[in-house]
């Protein structure tokens, strides 16, 4: 195993069920936190009389934190262990989100949701590294229900957010409802974190030539991070002007690809178990394919709902595949490999909605969705050449 843990295998193996729940408790966590602070961009948008440019370019701080604190998360999992920062960062991740609401200024938004990327970066290792040991307990695959946990968050969140607006409770008292939950979920649950941290291998700066295997499996991270992003940021668009779905309608795409990964992420893991992750990433690439490919050559609002779909089941495995892989990386600490894996594959999420738009600027959003449809071909022919996944890995 990849973390000294503190408590012999037998005893650990014992708690697996309770340690699970507490582990996708704090996926949940994040998730609802992130979706809160989406549900209310467009209130603040009003409130700081914001441009559409104007909050393009603060939005960018948010990834920005993130990437820019790549290698320090790495470095705190690897340093004090997931479970010791899972036992802080939680909560200041949900303060940061609490101070949004007192942003009086463009710039000032900007600084916090650097803050806001940063605290959630932190999270996102330490976490996901806390996934990497959980399923080593378990002995077979089940990250990909983590993400799901996270997935469905997403909706409480949104939900949340609706609820919040309709009963006319502003900002900060929405924001502080999900800093209690977040507190009470982090006293409760951190006594059933893994323990241990990672040891100590060979030291190397983080922002040397990464492993070939990491640097392979960001690649493909990349290529499923990147179409994740021109299907949250541009669906809708899609639909509108594409498709010309009603405008009641046009978040029908959107929808029927977040349900539908959702779903992926929690049926997954028994797929993985039964295929193999070479297998099931292989699958998952050509089923993003197939469904992009599908919504450009017929743009009608069934067949594109049907292709959707085919997307969002196409994504579901493939990030919580990769990390799980990277946190078994017996060269590399668990914390370390997951950032150097993070830090490539988020850079597809960041780079490909401006992507998507700068194609369809010179040529139409069709054609930009046919271009993005061949990553999925791409990350079918590297997973296919890659020796590291082995099928004693898949379960």
């Amino acid at each position: 195993m990849n973390a000294t843990l503190t408590l012999s295998e037998e005893d650990l193996y014992n708690k697996r069920n309770r340690i699970r729940i507490a582990v996708s408790l704090f996926f949940f966590c994040q998730g609802i936190a992130f979706a809160s602070w989406a549900s209310r961009i467009p209130v603040i948008k009003e409130r700081l009389h914001l441009s559409e440019g104007q909050l393009g370019t603060i939005l960018l701080m948010l990834p920005v934190g993130q990437l820019a604190t790549m290698a320090l998360s790495g470095k705190l999992v690897t340093k004090y262990g997931s479970a010791k920062v899972l036992s802080i960062v939680p909560i200041a991740y949900a303060l940061v989100l609490c101070s949004i609401a007192f942003a009086q200024n463009a710039w000032q938004l900007g600084v916090i949701l650097f803050l806001f990327g940063v605290t959630g970066n932190m999270c996102n290792i330490s976490v996901n590294t806390q996934g990497v040991a959980t399923e080593q307990i378990y002995k077979k695959s089940i990250m990909t229900s983590f993400h799901g946990a996270w997935s469905i968050a997403g909706f409480t969140g949104a939900l949340v957010g609706l609820l919040t607006m309709n009963l006319g409770l502003d900002t900060l008292p929405h924001f502080l409802i999900i800093l209690a939950f977040v507190t009470a979920n982090t006293l409760i649950n951190q006594r059933y974190l893994v323990p241990g941290k990672s040891p100590q291998k060979e030291k190397r700066s983080f922002f040397s030539k990464p492993e070939g295997s990491l640097l392979q499996l960001g690649i493909i991270g990349f290529f499923s991070m990147a179409t994740e992003g021109a299907m949250f940021d541009w669906s809708g668009v899609y639909f509108k002007e594409i498709v010309h779905a009603p405008e009641k309608f046009v978040v029908v795409g959107y929808a029927s690809f977040m349900i539908m990964m959702a779903i992926g992420r929690f049926v997954g893991d028994g797929v993985i178990r039964k295929l193999g992750r070479k297998r099931t990433l292989q699958y998952s690439g050509i089923l993003m394919f197939v469904g992009m490919m599908t919504s450009v050559v017929f743009p009608q609002f069934i067949v594109c709902t049907l292709a959707f779909m085919l997307v969002g089941i196409g994504v579901a495995c493939n990030v919580p595949s990769i990390y799980s892989i990277a946190g078994q990386n017996k060269n590399v600490p668990s914390g370390v490999a997951l950032a150097m894996v993070s830090s490539i594959s988020y850079l597809g999420f960041l780079m490909g909605p401006p992507l998507i738009g700068y194609i369809a600027e010179v040529f139409s959003l069709r054609y930009s969705y046919g271009v993005f449809a061949c990553f999925g071909l791409l990350m079918f022919g590297m997973v296919g050449r890659l020796s590291l996944f082995k099928e004693t890995q898949s379960n």
